[in-house]
């Protein structure tokens, strides 16, 4: 009689006890394939954001779990980690990366009710759909499109100049919207190319380069080829000035073109690491020997602005944190940040880079 008063009191302890259940959500992109740098670049965002926000007490007194989800960059892939994402009813989806993919995926959130906020596809379709819940930390490729084209028109005024791409969502949109910026200058390009990812031997299309005279080159697509393309314009003498979209940012380029990426240019978003709110954070990298760079910030902010709405909120449910992340500013590592209806944000948007000794850095000049 003794031992079964003593279960029942400890069964009402735990009955009044508050739940301290942890909250799941899912970082998703490419954590294996080609595109794995971006994925990694995600992935330490998310695991730092997590890990401060629960240092600090967590959100409406839970911690954070993070799941991670690999989409490979492939839009079916995509679209079965959404579903499964949604399955799991996680609070939040940090990602997707490859504009291809985040397209399908924002569908499948939008119809279950998951917030989600990619730090890094730059697509303008994916927030032109009339959704709720889908949101970004990054920039849109017309808007990066407007500064590559706006640079190239400026700086190689006098050249011949090419526009490659790669057939995918991002690497075509951003070259459309770079040849648009040039047209609006009055450039006309001497070469409008596709090219297929995934192949090795480019020498074809090196050769109708060199046919056109090619000063010049844009290309949209992603750093790998965009490193083998560049490698072998030099391996066939072909010195004409190479300029690429925000996936150049990853030190995997370098690693690929080698010192044929010297003087290379790129556009991407402003540099958070210059952003002071940012200090205490990127303290926390270099304790950990790591270099926050790519699109790294990008993805803690996400977290970090979820997180807020949430509390702000009172909270989990994924309209009620939409509602306030549409209506609310918030303090993050990439600066003060406010989305607009469409869920786009309105930071700073794109910057010119330049590739020199194995890193690079902002181009002061770009525009003049």
């Amino acid at each position: 009689m003794k031992a079964a008063r003593i279960l029942l009191g400890v069964l009402a302890m735990l009955i009044a006890a508050p739940a301290r259940a942890d909250i799941l959500i899912a970082a998703a992109g490419p954590v294996t394939g080609p595109l794995a740098s971006l994925g990694e670049q995600m992935l330490a965002g998310a695991r730092q954001a997590v890990a401060d926000i629960n240092e600090a007490g967590g959100v409406l007194g839970q911690k954070l779990e993070l799941f991670v989800s690999d989409d490979q960059c492939d839009p079916k892939q995509a679209v079965s980690v959404a579903n499964q994402l949604a399955g799991k009813k996680v609070a939040l989806v940090v990602g997707h990366i490859c504009s291809g993919a985040t397209l399908p995926a924002a569908q499948v959130y939008e119809q279950e009710g998951v917030v989600m906020i990619s730090p890094a596809a730059t697509t303008p379709e994916i927030t032109e759909q009339g959704h709720r819940l889908i949101f970004r930390t990054c920039g849109r490729d017309d808007m990066q499109g407007y500064v590559a084209g706006d640079f190239m028109a400026k700086r190689f005024k006098d050249k011949r100049i090419a526009v490659l791409h790669d057939k995918s969502a991002y690497g075509k949109g951003i070259a459309d919207a770079t040849r648009d910026a040039l047209h609006r200058a009055g450039i006309t390009e001497v070469l409008y190319d596709a090219f297929t990812a995934g192949e090795k031997d480019y020498t074809a299309l090196v050769s109708r380069l060199k046919q056109t005279g090619a000063e010049a080159v844009f290309i949209g697509g992603y750093h790998t080829e965009a490193g083998l393309i560049l490698r072998q314009m030099r391996a066939q003498g072909l010195d004409a000035a190479f300029v690429g979209g925000d996936t150049l940012v990853l030190r995997e380029f370098w690693s690929v073109a080698g010192d044929a990426a010297e003087n290379v240019h790129f556009t991407f978003v402003k540099d958070p690491r210059r952003n002071p709110l940012a200090a205490e954070v990127l303290s926390r990298f270099a304790a950990q020997g790591k270099t926050p760079d790519g699109y790294v910030l990008y993805t803690y902010a996400a977290v970090e602005s979820w997180a807020e709405a949430a509390k702000r909120a009172g909270t989990l449910d994924a309209e009620n944190v939409a509602a306030m992340l549409h209506g609310q500013s918030f303090e993050t590592v990439i600066g003060k940040l406010t989305f607009d209806p469409k869920g786009d944000v309105d930071l700073p948007t794109f910057e010119v880079y330049r590739w020199s000794k194995g890193d690079y850095a902002l181009v002061e000049d770009a525009q003049n």
